[in-house]
């Protein structure tokens, strides 16, 4: 299948993370439609190594990590493709601090005993929104919990504020994960291929224009 042509869901810098242009099912599984789903973090580049956080190796791993010393905490999610939202789910509460074991633990246990008979899609997603467009459905999950700033039946445009980026959900560190699939419910929902219509990736010392590009895992890309 053809991948579809997207706009950005952020602007700025962003590393790639779990990237479908490294490997298929990018995730690791192809449940809940994740198969060419993209993880978007914000790094600081200067730093070795690089962290999603403002304070120590330390303070990570004995939980002083704030979700306010996140570089992309609450950063503005904006709609891949138009269409019409088809749910949004907000309320979800996050994890703060940030903790590598408590938040690794719990990604484990919803992706190896989720049961959406039982369940709330919430549990992984967190705070959600589904957008309905004419070639495939786009899901911008883990979002900051009060800001999603759409509702269900909400005509939208490529662009448009949805929310912010959050830490809910199956979430092992603020970031966004996005994913198109081929109907608007994620438990029986296949995974669509996309690409992104244009961005820079930057490679020894320079920033190169790519248009329908997917980047691959730990890629340095900015989006106008």
């Amino acid at each position: 299948m053809k991948p579809i042509p997207v706009e950005s869901p952020l602007k700025g810098e962003w590393m790639v993370l779990n990237s479908p242009g490294t490997k298929i099912p990018s995730h690791g599984t192809d449940a809940l439609a994740v198969t060419y789903a993209f993880d978007l973090l914000k790094v600081n580049w200067n730093q070795k190594p690089l962290k999603f956080y403002k304070k120590s190796v330390l303070d990570y791993f004995l939980g002083r990590i704030h979700l306010s010393d996140c570089y992309c905490y609450g950063k503005p999610i904006y709609a891949p493709i138009s269409g019409t939202v088809v749910e949004a789910l907000d309320g979800y509460p996050e994890r703060d601090p940030v903790q590598p074991l408590r938040d690794i633990s719990v990604a484990f246990k919803n992706a190896w005993f989720f049961d959406p008979k039982k369940q709330s899609i919430q549990d992984v997603a967190g705070n959600f929104v589904i957008i309905q467009g004419d070639e495939a459905c786009a899901v911008l999950v883990h979002m900051k919990k009060g800001s999603i700033k759409v509702k269900k039946g909400d005509a939208i445009n490529s662009g448009d504020l949805v929310g912010n980026v959050g830490h809910s959900g199956n979430s092992t560190a603020p970031h966004l994960h996005f994913h198109l699939m081929d109907s608007p419910n994620p438990v029986t929902a296949k995974g669509v291929p996309c690409c992104f219509r244009e961005y820079e990736l930057y490679q020894n010392g320079i920033w190169t224009k790519v248009r329908n590009g997917i980047p691959k895992n730990k890629d340095r890309i900015r989006f106008k």
